[in-house]
């Protein structure tokens, strides 16, 4: 489920009693009655009219307060510590419903255990658990799963996986969404993403049919959050003994919350701008509504942004300004509104599943890296991320995560900008930056992962780097860290002899060279899941869009796995059997 990127380096359970309960807020069983669009929260339904009048309305600091920590922490180093989960493979589970070799993964779970990992993350794919029809749910194979990385005394990140496995670099099986759920799409194909062409994209349930009860009778939210109660129920003991750290939410293509503009299956390649998704009939008729509310009846859908392995200066949308009018920051406000409602809605559900539960709730944003080096940020605005020089695309999505207690989970961290051809005008090193620098103005979880397979020192050293931009502190929690790593992947190429020698040393560094600890109390607040606070005006989010000035970065991370000379040394040792 790993991100696209290149580089030239090649009802509620039944069984609540079993986590906490905590109450529900007064509010949040009062029939809502406000026009959907003015709320985040709210069914999207009729239109953004009062988005429009100022979508760049100065941002306030607004911001919340993450639960208390149920016990402090014992070691002022260990709060510098960073866990690591390490991906398993996406065909674990097979189509089948089985285990893959499970002797052969116990194997290396516990050759992982023995490196100092934390533990691991994987994908619960939608596609595996309720292929038999609605509502069949079949959990045993995770179950078998999550038993034998429990006896092997790892934690574990799980992703509530509602999208397809295939299309995206590093999907290297195919596993597509219920059979139940197409066959929906054989009569009505606007279920899927579309693009200008009418191109459907099939990895993903349009945004615009969340709120419609076009399988039978449930509309996809209920889809999403009926498979997530099913989860809590059947998977009561795991998370009673705290398996579970992080329940990731897929909210999009590749679990991301975005939109899938950047889709191989469909010619897509780097560095292309890729092409909006919003042609659908759902999306379509939201936007007349939206642009016939704010007054402008004659507004449709872009016609001039181009096709996917476009320049953004061979467009008329982006290379002729077209972004920069009046119609332009219309269509794009209502567009990355639509995707930040849609994550607000899932991620809802999926708080009311698991409350109580001593888990954090997650998302996952794409690290689209490629033309943030050019005004028009032309890739991450046919992404649905609203991001430009003056205006923070980023920081409305954390004020939205907020409200739910959830993580902030972002890719490309082991990226340099020298890896990239100059003419892809990408800056992940700034992109990281940025992000990092926005969520935690909202005093939110940032969590990340690597985009690529890495195994080297330049890519560890970068990692290193973004996880504490400004090294470690001995008196007590840094400036600045991520609370988790999640490492691409689990296989044969990492535990190959020299690759699993020079983890195992990261491993170390990630944990600021404290010992490893199965205890994550020693360097991070476990609490019981809160009922999400109130929900959000979609005007107090848009204030969030203010661009400030990052937090200063380090050059260099304090925690060097070394360079050259390391790398040489590395292949000497390599050559000695029993190292």
């Amino acid at each position: 489920m790993a991100s696209i990127f290149f580089s030239k380096l090649g009802g509620f359970p039944t069984r609540l009693c079993l986590c906490h309960e905590t109450a529900l807020h007064r509010f949040t069983i009062q029939k809502r009655v406000h026009a959907v669009g003015n709320r985040i929260g709210d069914k999207p339904r009729f239109g953004f009219h009062r988005i429009i009048r100022k979508p760049h309305a100065l941002a306030t600091e607004v911001s919340y307060k993450e639960p208390k920590a149920s016990t402090p922490l014992k070691d002022n180093m260990m709060a510098n510590y960073v866990p690591i989960y390490v991906m398993l493979q996406l065909d674990i589970i097979t189509t089948d419903n089985i285990l893959r070799d499970k002797a052969g993964l116990e194997k290396q779970l516990k050759q992982l255990q023995d490196a100092g990992v934390d533990g691991v993350m994987c994908d619960v794919w939608w596609g595996i658990v309720e292929s038999k029809g609605p509502k069949e749910y079949d959990w045993s194979a995770y179950k078998t799963l999550f038993q034998l990385v429990q006896d092997c005394k790892l934690k574990m990140q799980v992703v509530m996986s509602f999208h397809q496995c295939g299309g995206n670099v590093g999907d290297v099986v195919i596993i597509p969404i219920p059979q139940w759920v197409r066959d929906v799409g054989e009569t009505n194909p606007d279920i899927f993403f579309t693009n200008r062409s009418g191109n459907r994209n099939t990895e993903y349930l349009t945004i615009g049919v969340d709120n419609q009860p076009l399988f039978g009778g449930r509309t996809a939210i209920e889809l999403y959050s009926d498979f997530m109660k099913s989860f809590r129920e059947n998977m009561a003991d795991f998370l009673d003994v705290e398996l579970f750290t992080d329940i990731e939410v897929g909210l999009g293509p590749a679990g991301e919350l975005r939109y899938p503009s950047y889709p191989q299956n469909q010619g897509w390649a780097f560095p292309g701008i890729g092409e909006f998704q919003c042609y659908d009939k759902y999306l379509k008729a939201d936007f007349e509504e939206a642009a016939m509310n704010a007054g402008h009846p004659e507004w449709r859908l872009p016609d001039d942004a181009g096709e996917y392995n476009d320049t953004p200066d061979a467009t008329g949308f982006f290379g002729s300004k077209g972004y920069l009018s009046d119609k332009g920051k219309f269509f794009l406000t209502w567009y990355s509104s639509k995707l930040i409602i849609h994550g607000d809605q899932i991620l809802d559900e999926a708080n009311k599943a698991l409350l109580g539960c001593k888990v954090k709730l997650a998302c996952k944003i794409s690290g689209i890296h490629w033309w943030y080096k050019d005004d028009t940020h032309a890739a991450e605005l046919t992404a649905g991320y609203y991001n430009l020089n003056d205006r923070d695309g980023y920081r409305p999505i954390a004020r939205m995560l907020s409200r739910h207690y959830g993580a902030f989970n972002f890719t490309c961290l082991e990226m340099k900008n020298s890896d990239q051809d100059a003419a892809a005008k990408s800056g992940p090193q700034q992109l990281v930056q940025q992000v990092f620098s926005a969520v935690k103005r909202e005093e939110v979880i940032m969590a990340g992962e690597n985009a690529l397979e890495r195994y080297d020192r330049d890519g560890y050293n970068q990692i290193l780097l973004n996880v504490r931009p400004n090294g470690v502190s001995k008196n007590g929690p840094p400036k600045l860290k991520m609370e988790a790593l999640t490492f691409l992947r689990l296989g044969d190429d990492l535990l190959e002899k020299k690759n699993f020698r020079i983890f195992k040393a990261f491993v170390r560094k990630l944990h600021a060279d404290q010992p490893y600890t199965a205890d994550l109390r020693e360097y991070t607040t476990v609490v019981p899941l809160e009922r999400s606070k109130p929900e959000i005006q979609i005007e107090e989010l848009l204030k969030a869009t203010k661009m400030h000035e990052p937090f200063p970065f380090d050059d260099q991370t304090d925690m060097s796995m070394g360079g050259v000379v390391n790398d040489f040394i590395d292949g000497l040792l390599n050559l000695i059997p029993f190292f």
